[in-house]
């Protein structure tokens, strides 16, 4: 059952009033994930790795432990930097993008979130 138009207002203003007040919260909530890799990171981390990798191969040639240990260090920042997520400055920025698609897609799916559980509680009873 859709919400009637003064609901959806209700629930808009109650979802800008938390985006005011707890940002990291309802980011935390929103149902519209960010990107989870991000495309930039995995080539700059791959190029690190294979870096790190020469390099502990030229300490294994050259029998110096200590290169062989920072080339497997600098493998492991490649990897690490690979696989992290990228640092959007979301807490900055949320105030200035109100009004911009990418808030109105994150609120669609906080919506679409709050409407799931709905129908989920009036289906069990």
């Amino acid at each position: 059952m859709p919400l009637s138009e003064h609901e959806q207002r209700l629930l808009d203003q109650l979802e800008q009033q938390l985006h005011a007040e707890d940002p990291k919260f309802a980011n935390a909530l929103s149902s519209s994930p960010t990107r989870a890799i991000s495309t930039r990171n995995v080539v700059i981390g791959v190029v690190v790795m294979i870096a790190g990798l020469l390099v502990l191969l030229g300490g294994v040639a050259t029998q110096l432990l200590i290169v062989g240990i920072a080339g497997f260090l600098v493998m492991g920042a490649g990897v690490y930097v690979a696989v992290s997520k990228p640092k959007f400055s979301a807490d900055a920025g949320a105030p200035g993008r109100a009004g911009s698609k990418p808030a109105a897609k994150q609120k669609s799916g906080f919506m679409s979130t709050l409407e799931e559980k709905w129908d989920e509680r009036r289906r069990e009873q």
